[in-house]
């Protein structure tokens, strides 16, 4: 039997389903990684003020327990954070590294809310930079968390973003990866490796249109699925920025608020047999795809399934 590796996210629950841990989790599972999660607040959307975020935190006792579950009575190949609304939260992360003496560690410093660049909880932003850095293998800041991380009025040009990148270097993060996303006045999506020696720039054009809630943390997500299936930081940050491009690529409105990623858009862009096929029917005549989706067939799951008719009869392609 296979075992297949496992992760754990410390985060938020998203009510949409686009971000926090709703995002880690998915991410995990395209990724071949078993995740597991600690979950550190509850985030709603009213519909009935315009999306205005509501925060529920959950108990630190509470979060404690699912972390002791997860880390001692499973185990983890790497973990990642998300929303850690408290001081105490962080200094619970930080006992829970050292405990443990984990490794593969990202840690996402979610400071702000998608659309609103305001620091959310300011102690536990202090908390994160002071406590959190040093024990990260890998950091993910956005532009906006970078700016705070490094003590700089802003973070938008590709000066910005590799100084910001060495002086969060100097906090003690292992890796700093800061990603300019749509917060940057170009058309291109820069995001900069740093490393304490060079910088790895990675540049792609702008996905546009596209519905990018949840986009950075289903980048970490990624990032933290590659280290725990054994790949180097490079070589995860790489998957992760091929991830989430293919999830921006099949992104898709929610409401009239809101639109989310597509998390298993990778897995489809790169199953070379499902895409010739749907290449041939586009092709052939008298045929429909009408739609996409998982199929339950006996008591196995075929994950990529075509529909198609033609003639009023149905034929269906498993790939």
């Amino acid at each position: 039997m296979n075992m297949l590796h496992k992760a754990m996210t410390i985060a938020g629950s998203d009510a949409s389903g686009g971000a926090g841990m709703e995002a880690d989790l998915k991410t995990f599972q395209e990724l071949d990684v078993y995740g597991m999660t600690a979950l550190t607040v509850i985030v709603a959307q009213n519909p009935h003020k315009d999306w205005d975020h509501e925060i529920f935190p959950i108990g630190l006792d509470v979060v404690e327990k699912q972390i002791e579950t997860i880390v001692a009575g499973i185990g983890i190949d790497a973990m990642k954070t998300g929303m850690l609304g408290s001081s105490e939260l962080v200094e619970l992360v930080a006992r829970t590294i050292d405990r443990f003496k984990l490794c593969n560690v990202v840690i996402d410093p979610v400071m702000v809310c998608k659309g609103v660049d305001v620091i959310m909880v300011p102690e536990a932003a202090a908390a994160i930079k002071t406590v959190l850095m040093q024990r990260a293998d890998v950091v993910t800041p956005n532009t906006i968390e970078a700016a705070y991380l490094a003590d700089m009025e802003k973070v938008e040009t590709l000066d910005e973003i590799k100084e910001a990148a060495g002086r969060i270097k100097e906090l003690g993060a292992g890796y700093v990866v800061i990603k300019s996303g749509s917060r940057n006045d170009s058309r291109e999506a820069v995001d900069v490796l740093y490393d304490g020696r060079e910088f790895t720039i990675a540049s792609a054009p702008k996905i546009e249109p596209c519905y990018n809630h949840g986009a950075g943390c289903t980048y970490s997500a990624a990032i933290t699925a590659g280290l725990a299936n054994g790949l180097s930081v490079r070589e995860a940050v790489e998957l992760a920025k091929k991830f989430v491009a293919a999830a921006l690529r099949g992104s898709f409105k929610l409401n009239e608020y809101s639109g989310a990623t597509n998390h298993y858009a990778y897995r489809l862009e790169n199953n070379k047999y499902f895409q010739d096929m749907l290449k041939f029917l586009d092709k052939t005549k008298n045929f429909s795809i009408f739609f996409l989706k998982k199929l339950r067939f006996g008591q196995r799951f075929c994950r990529n399934t075509v529909y198609m008719k033609k003639e009023g009869r149905i034929f269906i392609i498993f790939a």
